[in-house]
């Protein structure tokens, strides 16, 4: 599998340091309200990365923090009349629902930055130890400077960064490149014990912390948006390489922004939308369809009639389950003809090509593409007109469930039981047609339809499925 690295700005083969267990670090949200579209697209693109590397027979050992103290937390918390900490466990439930409906699986691990205070306190004195850090009056900063291969992340010149860079009027460090590891309490702000005094950690250390306590000195994947390249991960390999000596990560991974009707997502521009806003439109799978119809690195835009398409392209595949699935019901054991084998030959050749994709820097867009020549193919070569063999019809479902469990997709099951009202009315429906009494058969489909269910026949009987809303 080949993977953009965002440190060495190409393509490479990805080679974990031990090949049959992958170490992967993925930034999470910051607890303090509904997390937004913008963030959720990396939650789900390397969640699918996640999956493609186990699937590829890697155990991966995956690693999503949460930031649960911050100042946009203190601020919320102060004006809810809570502690920090009740907001956080709030938001971090919601986080998981709407993981949930996106289809997101749990981190093998989700520290939390306030339970490993210890391992960020213990990272900052060995910074300190090692001539990087100084402490003024209880803040400890990072000293950029001191980092030769400070800004090799983001392939920034040293200059160019302290141009962009600012200080608050409040702060106390000595060179505008310099960033907090630790920071001395203010009046009413939580706070925790240190050798420097009561406080609590900066954001950058924290992620450095909890990558080397629950992965090692060097880990072999670190993920997140392309927002976070500069400062936070940038920052991110100054503390861990200055701490340890040894090379953060050797991979990064970064996905590209999103647009709200092609502006940038802002507050002020009344476009900013959380995933809660959005599931009380769309259905999760549809949103998360809709993400990876697109490759991770490049820009996406978010609109209704976008998403529209995307629930639309969900549905035309589901109804291709549902038509494989009454089509197995009437399938039939028996050995393939030659049409039939041909047709199983170019499955093979989909699931090469959804491997291939997937191989070339986690292209899920060509995967889903994939996809859709099974739907195209499936529907010409398998027919209601005659019975197919039952083993041409399973290995069709198992393709596509095969690469829907790998892209989080394709996995809800239609409910197929119906009341007693509807089975009766069907079968009054079978029998005005046996006895050729057109009108009483068709005012009894239209009362199903009315009641939201459609009725095919075929030359192997009724199928119905429900009406999409």
């Amino acid at each position: 599998m080949k993977i953009y690295n965002t440190l060495t700005r190409q393509k490479q083969e990805f080679v974990p340091i031990d090949k049959n267990e992958v170490k992967m670090y993925s930034c999470g949200p910051t607890v303090y309200d509904y997390f937004h579209i913008g963030n959720a697209r990396p939650f789900m693109v390397f969640d699918v990365m996640r999956r493609y590397l186990e699937y590829r027979g890697y155990k991966v050992k995956f690693v999503q923090n949460f930031t649960d103290i911050d100042d946009k937390m203190i601020k919320r918390a102060n004006a809810e009349g809570i502690t920090v900490k009740e907001l956080g466990e709030r938001f971090i439930e919601e986080y998981y629902k709407d993981a949930k409906a996106l289809g997101i699986e749990k981190a093998t691990v989700h520290p939390k930055a306030t339970e490993n205070i210890d391992a960020i306190i213990a990272i900052i004195k060995k910074l300190e130890d090692n001539g990087y850090a100084y402490n003024v009056d209880g803040n400890v900063y990072f000293s950029a400077k001191k980092f030769k291969e400070y800004g090799k992340l983001s392939k920034q010149p040293l200059e160019d960064l302290e141009a962009g860079a600012r200080i608050d009027v409040n702060e106390t460090k000595q060179d505008v490149m310099d960033f907090a590891l630790w920071k001395k309490q203010k009046e009413g702000e939580p706070a925790w014990e240190s050798p420097w005094g009561m406080g609590r950690p900066g954001w950058h250390i924290e992620c450095s912390a909890m990558a080397n306590k629950y992965l090692g000195e060097t880990i072999d994947l670190h993920s997140g948006g392309q927002d976070l390249i500069f400062p936070h991960h940038e920052n991110e390999i100054a503390q861990s390489e200055c701490a340890n000596c040894k090379p953060f990560a050797n991979y990064w991974m970064h996905n590209g922004y999103i647009n709200i009707n092609n502006q940038k997502m802002s507050k002020s521009l009344g476009n900013f939308f959380t995933v809660r806003d959005i599931l009380k439109t769309y259905d999760g799978e549809v949103v998360r369809f809709f993400m990876l119809s697109a490759h991770y690195r490049n820009p996406i835009n978010f609109a209704d009639t976008l998403m529209e398409q995307a629930k639309s392209g969900l549905e035309r595949i589901y109804t291709c389950i549902d038509n494989l699935e009454f089509l197995l019901e009437n399938s039939e054991e028996r050995e393939l003809n030659d049409a039939e084998k041909e047709y199983s030959e170019k499955l093979d050749g989909f699931k090469q090509k959804f491997l291939d994709a997937m191989d070339d820097d986690l292209n899920t867009a060509d995967a889903i593409a994939a996809v859709f020549d099974i739907v195209y193919a499936s529907n010409t070569a398998l027919s209601n007109e005659n019975k197919n063999a039952k083993e041409v019809i399973v290995k069709t479902l198992d393709l596509i469930h095969e690469i829907g469990a790998v892209l989080g997709l394709f996995h809800k099951t239609k409910e197929k039981s119906l009341d007693a009202e509807i089975e009766e009315l069907i079968e009054k429906r079978n029998m005005a047609r046996k006895e050729k009494n057109w009108a009483e058969a068709d005012a009894i489909r239209d009362k199903l339809k009315a009641m939201n269910i459609e009725l095919k026949d075929t030359p192997m009987g009724v199928k119905w499925s429900y009406i999409e809303g």
